[in-house]
Order: structure tokens, then sequence, then C-alpha cells
């Protein structure tokens, strides 16, 4: 299954020991890390990035669901709490995008005080014994939560409400005086410049989970070839896993894009 883990510790020696200890796990077969962070929050409440660890499968955490959660831990979390997730629109994609919900990012953000240090991870894990073991003998805190496949869903809700008004204004325009048809033309165009940069975005998405989604599978298949019969097991449930929800996001993504190219090739082939 595949999680979010994020561990709290009071200094920075037991933060980087934390991390030694996710990567002997994930050495082991107990878990499988994809991504993973130390990050520290400083005194004036700011978060800092110590560290971006470049041997697992994920390499940076721009863009990716780990990034996007520390994001969030920087951001105006003060703000986001006292109100709701939906105030603020950059706060929605970040939230999507790391797979989490708004509980779970209120508990990662109570834990994170000024001055402490996090480990956070992007991993699957079957168990959690292993790490709770190792991160208790050590001090740390350890928050975890599945991660959640919305992002695409709101992609394609976002796509489908554009298109939902521009047919309304469309048959507005249809009935309009003439005073009226340009102020809605302007708006119609508008709307399909938001929608094609929607439809952009979601090709983008697309393409960066198929490379996340290979380069978690290939880390697991190079895994699996000095394993013992028992992890090999654990190892391919995991990688069978993780071609599903790509495939399912992947799904989502194109069907949303693909809707739009057809009734653009329908449009065309009536103009013809």
């Amino acid at each position: 299954m595949e999680k979010m883990i994020f561990i709290t510790f009071d200094n920075e020696t037991k933060a980087y020991e934390g991390s030694r200890a996710l990567a002997e796990l994930d050495g082991e077969g107990s878990i499988t890390v994809y991504a993973e962070s130390v990050i520290h929050k400083t005194k004036d409440g700011k978060i800092s990035l110590k560290e971006a660890e470049a041997g697992f499968p994920i390499r940076t955490v721009t863009g990716t669901a780990l990034g996007s959660l520390i994001g969030l831990l920087g951001g105006p979390l003060g703000f986001w709490i006292a109100t709701t997730v939906g105030a603020t629109t950059g706060i929605i994609a970040d939230l999507y995008v790391a797979g989490v919900d708004e509980d779970f990012l209120a508990d990662a953000s109570a834990a994170l005080k000024p001055g402490k240090f996090a480990v956070v991870a992007d991993v699957s894990e079957e168990w959690v014994t292993p790490v709770d073991t190792k991160m208790e003998a050590i001090g740390g805190v350890v928050l975890r939560t599945m991660r959640q496949h919305f992002e695409e869903e709101r992609r394609a809700r976002d796509i489908a409400a554009l298109r939902a008004d521009i047919e309304h204004l469309k048959a507005e325009e249809a009935h309009a005086r003439a005073e009226r048809k340009a102020k809605i033309r302007t708006e119609i165009d508008e709307l399909n410049r938001k929608l094609q940069d929607k439809l952009d975005q979601a090709n983008r998405r697309a393409e960066q989970l198929k490379s996340e989604a290979d380069a978690k599978v290939h880390a697991l298949q190079h895994k699996a070839k000095t394993a013992h019969h028992e992890v090999k097991t654990v190892i391919q449930n995991r990688i069978t896993e993780i071609r599903q929800d790509y495939e399912h996001a992947e799904a989502t993504l194109r069907h949303a894009t693909a809707k739009q190219l057809r009734k653009a090739a329908a449009k065309l082939e009536k103009a013809g």
C-alpha cells in the first residue's frame, strides 16, 4: 500500500538517523521508499529542505507528491487551518497532488513545531511495525496516511465544468441581441483559453505520472532480482499496485482530454 510517512524528531542528528533507518528498511525489503527528504521548521516557522535523498527512484521532489506536501507544510497553514482548504486555490492543487487529506496535513503541521525536524517519505508499506519500531527506538514520532488518488478526478471535473460553462454561454449567444453577443463571445474565448490550459496541464501531469510509475517499477524489479522468495512476492504485489494506480490515473486524465479532442474533430468534420 502506498503511503505518505511523516516522522518528527527533536534534532537534526536524530532526523538523519531516522533517514538512514528508512534506507535500511528499504534495503531489506520491509518497505519501499520512492522519495524521501529531511526538513526543518525554523524558529520563525519557515520550512527548510535539509536533504532531498537522491538514492531513491524519484530523484527530485519538485512537482511530486512529496514536494507538494513539503510545500503545503511551508505554506499559509495558519490561514488554512483557521478557514477551509477551499479558500486558497494553490493549496487545493498541492493537496490533491500530495494525495493526503486535510486531517493528515493538519496533524503533520501541528507535530512539526518550530525548531523540530522531520523525515517525509513516499513509501509502499504492508505493515507498520518495522517503521514504528525503528523510529520509536530513536525518538521519532510517526504519522502516516494512505495515498489518495483524487487529483485526476479533480482535473477531470475542472475540465467538465469548463466545457459545461462554454456550452451554456454558446446557447445564450445564439439567442442574444447584437450588443450582447460580443461580450458573450469574449467570455467564451476566455473560458476556451482556460480550458486549453487545463488540457495542457492534464497532458503534462499524465506524462509525469508515467515517468514516476516507470521509475518505481524499475527500482522494484531491480530489488526483486536479489530478494528471497517471500520478499519477491511482496515486491510483485507492490509492482501490481503501482501499475494499477497509474492506469487508473492515466485513464482518468486521458478520458478528460480525449473527449475534448473528439469534440474538436467532430466540429472540423462538420465544417468540412
